[in-house]
């Protein structure tokens, strides 16, 4: 029994001795990115038989390729160079601040990470190195020495859909304070894009950070943050459900059957939350798919939201499809703009694939007599991440003044 005993207690010993193996295993001293003083940024990868290593993210200047389809556009490519340590580098030019994406191609095999940096965001189903550059935008970007919200994820019953629904919740730093346990708070719904999900705004969009941020600054109000899964077909984020292990894609999202569930989700919040259940205290906006759901929610319920944005919204003839949600657009665009919006915002990339279509919204708007009644911000780059992020500093600091 004593053998036995020993016996066991080597095995723990070497299993321990293995875990706390693994925790520095492959490691190095290797930083990268290294964010230097001027602001440019030092990538570093160890590949000592590699031909090629290079690096390519939203911090290089763009490629355009012409095609078929028009002007492409993509992140453009760094060569690393090897140094005499084996160590292949390459040094960026200085960079604005804000938050970058990166991978590395190496040997011409892309979308590879960088197994230096801990900080990997998922967008839709890749995943992406990022680092952030202080001392501008970037700053909202960062978790700062402030008062922080909760985050919570949550379940509804759909019973339109008859299934049950994951939604992430933000409630800010003050809201579980005793001092204010009778204080209500006014609600921002934040719908996300095409392949995306309840966690999008989250990771890539760092939009907890953002209203963290600019609460504490007294530049943004205190409100409660609401992202939906959009995905009729789908539960929630992908392996957060028992749907299995599907791959991430849009599901049924933009077909009309997402825009009538969504009284449900504010029934939901209202009753579970300490809301302002009125116009005046609700906003709601989405990038790309999230901007054309948004559109189109707040004109079939022309009197539940006073602040509308439209980010890089993905306008598409909805109308032809038949959908109930999608009929006598005009119509409800009327009642819309009669209930007198406080702030109806459309944004938009100069380069965004979807900049005719949103020029196109424009017109329509104008030759319907709402010209005067929204306003329009242009900012530079595409469909971009960059850009939606911006675009939510910008109106979040607009809302529920």
């Amino acid at each position: 029994m004593k053998r036995f005993l020993t016996l066991l207690s080597l095995v723990a010993i070497c299993s321990i001795a293995y875990a706390q193996q693994n925790i520095f295993a492959g490691r190095t001293q290797i930083v990268s990115p290294q964010i230097n003083p001027d602001n440019t940024v030092t990538f570093r990868y160890r590949a000592p038989k590699a031909r090629t290593v290079q690096v390519t993210g939203d911090f290089l200047p763009t490629q355009k390729t012409q095609t078929a389809r028009g002007v492409s556009e993509s992140a453009g490519v760094a060569n690393l160079v090897q140094n005499e340590d084996g160590i292949w580098e390459f040094t960026s030019e200085p960079l604005a601040s804000e938050l970058y994406t990166y991978t590395f191609i190496i040997d011409g095999m892309t979308g590879l990470i960088d197994p230096n940096n801990a900080y990997v965001q998922r967008d839709v189903q890749n995943q992406f190195p990022y680092f952030i550059v202080p001392g501008g935008q970037g700053d909202y970007y960062l978790n700062q020495n402030v008062p922080h919200g909760t985050l919570s994820k949550v379940w509804y019953h759909s019973n339109m859909l008859n299934m049950d629904k994951r939604i992430s919740v933000y409630t800010p730093a003050e809201y579980n304070n005793p001092k204010n346990k009778n204080k209500r708070y006014p609600v921002l719904y934040l719908l996300h894009g095409m392949g995306g999900d309840e966690e999008s705004w989250l990771s890539t969009g760092r939009a907890v950070q953002i209203i963290d941020n600019l609460v504490a600054q007294g530049k943004a109000e205190p409100m409660i943050v609401v992202i939906p899964n959009g995905n009729t077909m789908h539960q929630s984020a992908p392996g957060e459900s028992g749907e299995g292990m599907y791959q991430p894609y849009s599901a049924h999202s933009m077909d009309g059957t997402y825009e009538p569930t969504f009284g449900e989700i504010i029934k939901f919040i209202d009753s579970q939350y300490r809301t302002i259940a009125k116009k005046s205290s609700r906003a709601i906006a989405g990038l790309s798919m999230g901007g054309f759901h948004s559109c189109y929610i707040s004109m079939n319920y022309p009197t539940s939201f006073d602040y509308v944005g439209l980010f890089s919204s993905a306008f598409t003839n909805a109308d032809q499809c038949g959908a109930d949600a999608y009929n006598n657009k005009i119509e409800k665009l009327t009642a819309q703009f009669n209930a007198k919006p406080k702030l109806y915002f459309i944004a938009i990339g100069k380069t965004d694939f979807l900049y005719t279509a949103n020029q196109n919204y424009l017109k329509q708007l104008d030759e319907n007599g709402f010209a005067g009644k929204y306003e329009y911000f242009e900012s530079e780059g595409g469909h971009i991440w960059r850009n939606w992020r911006l675009y939510l500093t910008m109106f979040a600091q607009r809302l529920f003044k």
